[in-house]
């Protein structure tokens, strides 16, 4: 509303330019689904490094594929993960381990095997020190109510130390505190409200102050009461979950973003089911990213064909993924560096990642620059002929070349097979539809509920406008103007009368894609001499 002059002099009135800037998403985001050595189940967590795996998941463990992949990601380029571990309880064993310290029971932060080597012990300061008076004062609490914990895993050597805890309500109370702080244990059970917890035996200056006592000597620790399992053998149903619960591969609702999904089997060795890849594919179209399918264990180059068929992700949702043909061979530094067989899709990821970093995501993640960074082999190596049978068929192989080494030799979605003749035949241009997708829809939430005419009409298209104009400055489209590249329509052409009486208005954005350059052909002539004329 313009000011209301009531006196007389000037007037400043700031208005609006109708310039609201949209963003463009991440491109490489990638979500990996799997068991691992310890870390939450019932959360996604966001890393940013394999430091970052290993601070929370547990690192490389030879059971545990996940691993590999999330170390291959970040070995490749990749710049930021979504790990959702997966765990199936065991029938009749325990999923955390418990310790049971004299009027404190305490649990393992999280299910697995790695709780049994955890252990705790409570130490007390004399009620007549001074600081600990101090502090009990500031608290509200007694000096004989507060105790210190020391929790020590085993297996790491990490040593987490808590002082000055209190059963009872203050700034200090155990529960609280470890639950904010602590990645080994939490408190299970309800506080005591009239006693302390008993300080064990020893000193921590004592050398073997970690090992637990026998039934004639008092222990000095508290050792784990049961027996804690790592994760069952996971099937369809643990891998797919549910997605009114948010559990198995649902856990991403509770992500704003991820681009890309890596789904590992249960064992090494082994292969993802069918069912599971069906559910991740509706799931994927549903959030905009592409799937990144493994080659089974068993495949070769004349059942490769076969076997992708048999997996049943056919139709318009195959867009949305991409099948990598064959396996990989890495060192294994759990085997003492022996050379093992391994999934790709950790790998491939990271070069996505890597190629969206130094050229776009409209590059096609493939060529002489895609190498497979860390790896030692392929499981089959092939010939041209043998690619030749594959590639139409929209199965992206990975080849060894002579100085260049191993590198990726195809960019196809499943949908990308001669035949099928899809609009989204390739890799590049299927991600780049989904950046421009979820960026517009993300960058168009405003337009909601404006006044629907022409006035909101010219601010989409200068905002689009501005978005698409720059992505074509970058070399995202064909054409050698903003013309041949793209537009955007959003007029009373696009947005009836009678769409305004329903509240909608329509935008209409088109962009023409790059696609590679998947076959040179370089055509020789022999010159037959000049000939007078």
């Amino acid at each position: 509303m313009p000011v209301q002059p009531t006196y007389p002099g000037v007037y400043i009135e700031e208005l609006p330019s109708g310039v609201r800037t949209i963003t463009g998403v991440a491109t490489s985001i990638t979500a990996f689904v799997g068991k691992a050595v310890r870390g939450p189940v019932d959360r996604p967590v966001t890393i940013t490094s394999f430091a970052d795996f290993e601070r929370i998941f547990g690192g490389l463990h030879r059971d545990m594929t996940l691993s590999y992949a999330v170390r291959d990601f970040f070995l490749n380029g990749g710049g930021q993960a979504v790990i959702v571990r997966l765990y199936k309880a065991t029938v009749g064993s325990a999923s955390k381990a418990t310790y049971e310290v004299p009027n404190l029971t305490l649990q393992a932060a999280s299910e697995g095997a790695w709780g049994m080597q955890v252990r705790a012990r409570v130490d007390k300061k004399a009620t007549t020190d001074p600081n600990l008076i101090a502090v009990a004062t500031r608290l509200g609490v007694l000096p004989a109510d507060l105790f210190d914990l020391t929790v020590r895993d085993g297996g790491t050597g990490v040593t987490e130390t808590f002082l000055n805890l209190t059963t009872k309500e203050s700034a200090r109370r155990a529960d609280r505190v470890l639950a904010a702080e602590s990645s080994l244990v939490r408190v299970t059970s309800s506080l005591p409200s009239n006693t302390s917890p008993a300080a064990h035996a020893g000193t921590l200056a004592d050398a073997d102050v970690w090992t637990a006592g026998t039934k004639s000597t008092p222990a000095k620790n508290a050792a784990p009461a049961d027996v804690a399992v790592d994760s069952a053998v996971l099937d369809a149903t643990a891998y797919n979950g549910s997605l009114a619960s948010k559990t198995g591969l649902y856990q991403l609702e509770k992500v704003d973003l991820f681009n890309l999904l890596c789904i590992l089997s249960d064992a090494r060795g082994g292969d993802v089911p069918d069912a599971v890849y069906q559910e991740a594919l509706s799931y994927c179209v549903k959030r905009r990213a592409m799937l990144l399918v493994d080659p089974k264990v068993g495949w070769s180059v004349s059942t490769a064909a076969a076997g992708v068929a048999s997996m049943n992700l056919n139709g318009d949702m195959a867009r949305n993924a991409a099948v990598y043909f064959p396996r990989i061979k890495q060192a294994d530094p759990q085997l003492g560096g022996q050379v093992e067989t391994f999934v790709p899709c950790g790998v491939i990821a990271g070069i996505m990642a890597r190629t969206d970093t130094q050229r776009g995501v409209w590059k096609a993640p493939a060529g002489l620059d895609a190498a497979l960074n860390g790896v030692a082999g392929l499981q089959l190596d092939m010939t041209d002929a043998e690619n030749g049978l594959l590639n139409p068929l929209g199965i992206n192989c990975l080849r060894t070349f002579p100085v260049h080494g191993r590198v990726v030799w195809g960019s196809r979605t499943m949908r990308g097979a001669d035949a099928a003749a899809d609009e989204y035949k390739y890799v590049p241009v299927r991600r780049l539809a989904l950046f421009l997708e979820e960026s517009l829809y993300r960058g168009t939430q405003w337009v909601v509920f404006e006044p629907n005419d022409e006035p909101l009409w010219a601010q989409i298209r200068l905002n689009l406008g501005a978005f698409m104009h720059n992505l074509f400055r970058q070399g995202a489209f064909q054409g050698t103007t903003p013309k041949d590249a793209y537009f955007v329509k959003c007029d009373k052409e696009t947005t009836t009368q009678n769409d305004i009486n329903l509240g909608i208005v329509n935008i209409v954005v088109g962009f023409a894609p790059l696609k590679p350059a998947e076959f040179v052909i370089v055509k020789l002539q022999q010159m037959a001499g000049q000939i007078a004329t």
